[in-house]
């Protein structure tokens, strides 16, 4: 699933993603780790796994998503 970055913060390491229906998700430090990233900017596009309706991982649309 893609979506775009609403808001991140570094030091939690968690923020917030605007899906394409204009629904925002919230996503946590363990979902960030998970992925190869190293910060994340407001309006850039992202993939998403998601567990359990939860965001599990979190990473550019350029690269593939595992599965979670």
């Amino acid at each position: 699933m893609q979506a775009t970055v609403r808001s991140f913060d570094e030091t939690a390491r968690s923020g917030t993603v605007f899906l394409d229906d204009g629904t925002v998700l919230e996503f946590g430090a363990p979902a960030f780790d998970a992925g190869p990233l190293l910060l994340l900017r407001t309006g850039q596009r992202v993939n998403l796994g998601m567990s359990g309706g939860e965001i599990a991982y979190v990473t550019l649309s350029t690269f593939p998503v595992p599965e979670v």
